[in-house]
């Protein structure tokens, strides 16, 4: 056999290229001399943001090629958890690290803020990039200074998300991997029918502990059903189709009605060995969605904590800016939402035999073979 021939060296310095690295820290306080000792954490904090986005979009890349695919296996639905467990531990870092930037203060960051107009983390491409990938829609989007969101980049960087708008999303990709979901059908029944059934003899249950309860008063209780019916008509959206139609319609919900049918066996019959690694999937999801929040919750408090109510360098609102995009630029709200409507293991349809031995990897062998 030919010998192999051997690697060559490496140099840690070289592989990393930290040269290239630590040499891009350019403060612009000292072009104005200036100089602003705060400004090197600044710069260093987004430089690190900046890194942790490229390896979450890495990590995106990766699941919408495996969802992208026509057949995705159980093996390839295990591999999309461990993308996702990776992109929330780096969501925790990116929160954890607004710890490190409040060490400086407000009169640290005057210091050399005006220098900065009109740069702002809005423009942070990357981090537009991973919402689209993920599949915040250009409709859901809180209005920048009154002006499109794409307006503020340059004419490359708008290309880029410009384009990321018409790839299919990983909310795309994953409704349709729900929308095929099998064991939806149990042959002269159904999933949604029996579910619909059981709902409503809960549902009858706990109105009826609220009526013949001893210890409430007339008026407590009246005020008890009148919060339970509205628990009632919350189970109507998805036990009715064209009510979850109308909702998707005004905006209030936009899972298909097949997909959120899907989503909810899933996280009812989660125990069922087949469906472990899909429920672990919707779950990571919604935490994604959730530390995508928390960051910007946090991000709104730090910044408020440092200009108060002045407007930002890009010419926001600033922190009123950034409090309202936390919750409107939720993405996986609808699987969250979804816990609403779980009922008690106790009051589960039972499942039917084929469909039990379907879920929990059972073999039989024909013919003694």
């Amino acid at each position: 056999m030919p010998k192999e021939k051997p690697l060559p060296p490496q140099y840690y310095q070289d592989y990393l290229s930290l040269e290239k690295i630590l040499d891009s820290q350019d403060l612009i306080s000292d072009k104005f001399k200036q100089h602003a000792h705060d400004e090197m954490l600044f710069i260093i904090i987004h430089q690190i943001y900046e890194l942790w986005f490229k390896q979450i979009l890495y990590e995106l890349d990766d699941l919408l090629t495996i969802f992208g695919e026509k057949e995705i296996n159980e093996s390839h639905v295990g591999t999309a958890v461990t993308r996702l467990d990776r992109i929330i531990e780096i969501q925790k870092i990116l929160i954890d690290q607004i710890r490190v930037l409040e060490t400086m203060t407000p009169m640290d960051f005057l210091d050399f803020r005006d220098f900065l107009i009109p740069a702002s983390g809005f423009q942070s491409v990357q981090f537009r990039l991973i919402e689209n990938k993920l599949g915040l829609l250009p409709g859901q989007r809180f209005s920048y200074g009154n002006s499109h969101y794409r307006s503020y980049l340059n004419k490359s960087d708008d290309k880029a998300v410009k384009d990321s708008e018409d790839e299919k999303s990983l909310f795309y990709l994953l409704q349709k991997w729900l929308e095929r979901t099998p064991f939806l059908s149990w042959g002269k029944t159904s999933f949604w029918d029996e579910y619909a059934l059981a709902v409503k003899t809960m549902l009858n249950s706990d109105r009826h502990l609220i009526e013949t309860n001893n210890n409430l008063s007339d008026e407590e209780k009246q005020k008890h059903l009148s919060e339970y019916s509205k628990t009632e008509i919350s189970f109507g959206v998805v036990l009715d189709e064209k009510q979850h139609n109308d909702m998707m319609t005004k905006g209030e919900w936009r899972l298909s009605h097949k997909a959120t049918q899907a989503a909810l066996l899933i996280l009812l019959y989660r125990d069922q060995p087949i469906l472990h690694n899909p429920y672990q999937l919707l779950t990571k999801l919604a935490d994604v969605d959730e530390l995508f929040t928390t960051w910007r919750y946090r991000h709104a408090l730090m910044v408020s904590r440092m200009i108060g109510t002045k407007i930002g360098t890009g010419g926001s609102t600033g922190t009123a800016y950034l409090s309202q995009t936390a919750e409107k630029h939720r993405i996986f709200s609808d699987i969250s939402a979804l816990t609403t409507f779980l009922i008690p293991r106790s009051s589960l349809p039972d499942l039917p035999a084929e469909v039990r031995n379907d879920l929990g990897f059972y073999f039989h062998i024909k013919n003694g073979k």
